[in-house]
Order: structure tokens, then C-alpha cells, then sequence
């Protein structure tokens, strides 16, 4: 798909597991494209939920791949106490529904999300879309919305740059916490922020594009594209969003100063 959409690299920033790098590194490579190793980590700040994405880490580190590990637990746990508050709402969802719309056997390394739990509600029928799901009960402030015990934003800037990777804060549109996101660039901690988003407005992105340049940092951009269901696209088609060749070599900069500063 990155490449009929005519990318010169794409990115592949999985929440809390780096398992599908390996596979896409052979298609990245089949279809003639660079692959960008990556992935999301959930954070939170004074109640806000935050992502942050960790690029050109090392995917083999056994303490980075331990620190993900437990993430995916404490996910697993949040997943559960949705299914649980979906339940006390009258919605009779199961967990094996939601494995169901998860598509496969899951691996010890893969992870299930709010996207797969919006999808058991539209085959149920509870909802007519996953977007519904969303706005109904899975997004922030909705009755189902679960927000677990999460690592503070700097600790998993932390773990990246110990992995020898570049850290970016996600899609900052989506948290209406600026100073929190200044503070991180202000500090160093952060080595970029995700100014191009699949739902950010324009004046959005031209705000972070400026923070960006005000911190000398990179402004990456992404489709967080996250799969189609039924013909809609959830955030947005691969290549809907992107930025400039450049920044990609800017995060290999940025990852290399890590690893020869031995963070």
C-alpha cells in the first residue's frame, strides 16, 4: 500500500510491540521502499493519555523488548476493564469476541486495542460503525473509556534512547496539552514531535510544524493509519499524511547521537 501511494519509506509504529518488524522489513524491501523501524509506546501525564513514538531503536534489545512486554500487559488489563464496563453498561460483549475481531491468533508479542474492541461492537451489532463505538463508548470522557496506570512520558523517551532510538511525541492535536509538549522539547528529553497528522486541522500542523522549528527538532508527519473496516479507513489511508525525505535522515541523525552518547 506505502508504495501505490508512491512513499519512499514508511514507518511501522505498532503500540507496545516492535513483532511485526521482521515481516516488514522483507515487504519493505520486496516493494523497493525503506522501512522505518518503529513503535508507540502509551504513556500518560496528569491523567492525560500521551504517546510517544521511538524510531531506528534497537527491535532485538532484550531489556527494551522486556520493558514493551510489560506494556502490553498493563493493555491487557485496560482491554479487560472495557469488556467489564461494557458489560455493567448492558452491552454483553465477550473477550473472545474481541479476540474474534483481532483477525488471528494472537502472539505473545502482538497487541489488541480499542480498534479491535470497536470492531466486536459493530459485528454484534451494538453500533452501526467503529467510529460510533468511539464516540458511544471507547473514546476519552465516554463511559466505557479506561485510562490504566501508565509510565510518564519521559520515562519512555527513556527507554527508547537506552534502545539507541529517536523519541517523537505522537499526534499532540489530539491531547489539547501544549505546554505539556513544550515542556518535553524544552527539556531535550524529546527528538521530534508528529506535527503532520491524519486528524490534526491545518492550523494544527502549522502550529507544531513552528514549535518544531523553535526547538530545532524534526516535524514528522504520519497517516496512523490503523486498518480499513467495511470500506472506512480508521485515521487515515497510508500516505494521507507525510513529510519531507529529509526528516527520515533527521532520525537517523538523532538516533546515532543517542547511541554514540551511550543513552
Amino acid at each position: 500500500m506505502a508504495a501505490e501511494a508512491g512513499l519512499s519509506a514508511i514507518a511501522v509504529t505498532d503500540h507496545d510491540t516492535v513483532a511485526g518488524l521482521e515481516e516488514a522489513r522483507a515487504a519493505a524491501e520486496a516493494h523497493g521502499i525503506e522501512l522505518v523501524p518503529g513503535v508507540e509506546i502509551s504513556t500518560a501525564y496528569e491523567g492525560q493519555d500521551i504517546h510517544i513514538l521511538g524510531y531506528y531503536a534497537d527491535d532485538r534489545d532484550p531489556v527494551f523488548l522486556e520493558r514493551l512486554a510489560s506494556q502490553r500487559k498493563v493493555r491487557d488489563s485496560r482491554n479487560e476493564r472495557i469488556v467489564a464496563k461494557l458489560n455493567e453498561l448492558g452491552v454483553p460483549l465477550t473477550w473472545e469476541a474481541v479476540l474474534d475481531a483481532a483477525g488471528r491468533d494472537r502472539g505473545p508479542d502482538e497487541t489488541v486495542g480499542r480498534p479491535h474492541i470497536a470492531e466486536a461492537l459493530l459485528r454484534m451489532g451494538a453500533v452501526a460503525s467503529v467510529q460510533e463505538a468511539f464516540d458511544r463508548y471507547l473514546a476519552e470522557g465516554r463511559p466505557a473509556y479506561v485510562l490504566p496506570p501508565r509510565i510518564a512520558p519521559a520515562e519512555a523517551i527513556a527507554w527508547i534512547h537506552e534502545a539507541g532510538g529517536a523519541a517523537v511525541i505522537a499526534h499532540p492535536g489530539l491531547y489539547g496539552a501544549d505546554e505539556t509538549v513544550e515542556a518535553l522539547l524544552a527539556t531535550g528529553e524529546a527528538d521530534g514531535i508528529e506535527a503532520y497528522h491524519s486528524d490534526h486541522s491545518a492550523e494544527d500542523e502549522s502550529r507544531y510544524a513552528a514549535m518544531a522549528a523553535r526547538f530545532g527538532v524534526p516535524a514528522t508527519g504520519g497517516s496512523d493509519f490503523h486498518g480499513e473496516r467495511k470500506g472506512r479507513v480508521y485515521h487515515g489511508p497510508i500516505g494521507w499524511r507525510t513529510a519531507d525525505a529529509g526528516v527520515v535522515e533527521a532520525l537517523k541523525r538523532r538516533a546515532s547521537n543517542v547511541r554514540r552518547q551511550g543513552n
